[in-house]
């Protein structure tokens, strides 16, 4: 240690956001028990826990599935029904990962998932390669953005001719992606067994046709950040402050989380949709004012004016803050049983602001399995993806989804018993997509 480093503290590892899918039985629950058990995130405790459930089951070696399961009813059926967020850490980096169902029916959950993903692990069995399940969450990582994919081969133990077996699904999977729009460097194939941990911490003997990095290796040093152009402050206004003692009777602050951007004193801001522009005077915290705050910061912003601020209102810079509009062209993930028809009144949620909407118009449907778009559908059904047209009550400043991940995205909410029915993307999601060898439908 020289001199101008002594007494630092240690740079903390960064952190990468990633998920997991694929279909029933790919092996998802265990790959992820692996990944825990193997950079030693679990206590010995639990380790003892599964051991004991697995010999009690009949079984000669632990059941790693075990360590990421745990709601009664995925236990009970052997699958994994929710998305479970589980953290582990190497000394490189930090992670955060969503373990995610496999079900069709559960597409939503993957859905939520993987929204805020940096890269998805798809797993498929080595006995059955890729499948519709496959190609449907290809497509899903495409439309929300998601930069980078792993193809995790499972089970490549209990194949004959691995080696084949492996090449023909890496070759069929990176003609997928291909049509999805990502490019070779963006998608790594690894042949793995989650069960004996091959190539998923240590590089296994039993893959010599493989000379790639091992899944820990390559979530080590794959690039944590969005191809995306920077965007300026988007900071959406979840509650305003008004304390009512007498040393703070002059405070008005806006509290919520910066989605992107940065935010220093000084700055110039516009308030969205209103339009109305004003300064930076202050950034409160619980630990203490700051002059500059930076993305995923919960602050509280001060302003140099007595202007009218609610929630549901965007502070952004005035360099590039988004228009506000009241007709929008979306992509939408449809998540509920019932369909979504043409004039349909729901309700949209946008950052912190929820507001009436109807549908104008169904105007696409994107096969995902044949990678196609039909034009003017009757429905969007559950688990479709479509491009639809839709007029809100009142003004959303929103960026394009291809602009800004959070900015860009919106809920579409049930006005009667307020749940979740569909995900949204501003803009047109599908265009991206390499559709051009696809024939409409």
């Amino acid at each position: 240690m020289t001199a101008s480093n002594a007494g630092l503290a240690p740079a903390a590892p960064d952190l990468l956001r990633i998920a997991t899918a694929g279909s029933v039985d790919d092996g998802k629950s265990t790959l992820v028990g692996r990944l825990l058990f193997d950079t030693k995130s679990v206590l010995a405790d639990q380790i003892d826990a599964v051991t004991k459930a697995s010999v009690d089951r009949g079984m000669d070696t632990p059941d790693l599935s075990l360590l990421v399961d745990g709601l009664r009813a995925e236990r009970e059926q052997g699958i994994t029904i929710d998305v479970a967020y589980r953290y582990f850490a190497t000394p490189n980096r930090s992670f955060v990962l969503a373990d995610t169902p496999g079900h069709v029916q559960y597409t939503r959950n993957t859905v939520s998932g993987a929204s805020t993903a940096q890269l998805v692990i798809l797993l498929v069995d080595a006995r059955t390669g890729v499948v519709a399940q496959t190609r449907r969450h290809a497509a899903v990582m495409a439309l929300l953005g998601v930069p980078r994919l792993v193809l995790a081969v499972n089970k490549i133990d209990l194949v004959d001719d691995a080696a084949e077996v492996f090449a023909q699904i890496s070759a069929e999977f990176n003609q997928v992606t291909a049509a999805l729009g990502y490019r070779p460097e963006q998608v790594q194939e690894i042949p793995v067994s989650a069960l004996h941990g091959d190539n998923v911490a240590i590089r296994s003997e039993n893959t010599p046709y493989y000379d790639g990095p091992t899944l820990i290796e390559h979530l080590e040093t794959v690039p944590n950040t969005i191809d995306r152009t920077p965007v300026g402050l988007r900071f959406p206004v979840q509650y305003v402050i008004r304390p009512r003692t007498p040393e703070y009777l002059d405070y008005r602050g806006y509290a919520g989380l910066i989605a992107a951007g940065r935010v220093s004193v000084g700055d110039e801001i516009v308030v969205q949709p209103s339009g109305i522009r004003s300064r930076i005077a202050k950034i409160d915290t619980a630990d203490g004012e700051l002059q500059t705050a930076h993305t995923g910061r919960s602050v509280t912003l001060l302003l140099t004016d007595d202007v009218d601020v609610s929630r549901g209102d965007l502070i952004a810079s005035v360099a590039d803050a988004p228009e506000p509009a009241q007709e929008f062209s979306a992509t939408v993930c449809w998540l509920a049983e019932k369909a979504l028809r043409p004039g349909a009144r729901l309700l949209l949620k946008h950052g912190t602001k929820t507001t009436q909407v109807i549908i104008s118009s169904l105007d696409a449907l994107f096969d995902e399995q044949n990678l196609a778009v039909s034009d003017a559908p009757e429905s969007v059904e559950l688990n479709q993806i479509g491009r639809i047209s839709m007029m809100t009550a009142e003004p959303i400043a929103a960026d394009d989804y291809q602009t800004d991940r959070e900015s860009g995205s919106f809920l579409i909410i049930d006005p009667q018993g307020g749940n979740t029915l569909g995900a949204g993307l501003i803009g047109d999601a599908l265009a991206p997509l390499h559709l051009s060898e696809a024939v409409a439908v």
